[in-house]
């Protein structure tokens, strides 16, 4: 486990990740920067940038149940989880430097979440959904709480 400081970088877990995916680990992610959310928000960009960086494929789980998991626990009970596992994509490429990279990684990004997507409940998917009006509600989650850090 690498923790990483929400809405920073860490050098030393991205390099840890991409030593474990050179020697044939296996990595997990999650791409919208943890569990904390009932819905899917956008990818960050560190997993991308960590897909093109190492070449290694891509294979998209969706987990449905997780924020449960802690309050059950609480009441003495168990929660369900249901994990549901994707076809392997990748690898995936970006070319260029600055705005242009970045865009790139954002459009990896957007397709690794809805590949998950594809994998949990549509009341889940959050800014994923065809539904416009659960798309609409889940612009609130969408909005990280550390967005507003300097530095």
């Amino acid at each position: 486990v690498y923790r990483v400081r929400r809405g920073g970088t860490s050098r030393t877990a991205m390099r840890a990740a991409q030593a474990c995916l050179q020697q044939g680990g296996v990595f997990c992610v999650m791409p919208e920067g943890g569990s904390w959310a009932d819905v899917l928000r956008p990818a960050r960009p560190g997993t991308a940038y960590l897909a093109v960086q190492s070449a290694a494929p891509i294979l998209p789980i969706g987990l449905d149940g997780c924020t449960e998991v802690f309050p059950a626990l609480r009441r003495g009970r168990r929660a369900t989880v249901t994990v549901r596992i994707g076809k392997p994509f990748g690898p995936v490429r970006a070319e260029g430097r600055g705005e242009e990279r970045r865009r790139q990684l954002d459009d990896i990004g957007h397709d690794m979440m809805r590949r998950i997507a594809e994998l949990i409940p549509p009341e889940r998917r959050g800014v994923y959904s065809d539904d416009p009006a659960i798309r609409a509600a889940a612009q609130q989650a969408a909005v990280y709480p550390y967005d507003d850090l300097e530095g």
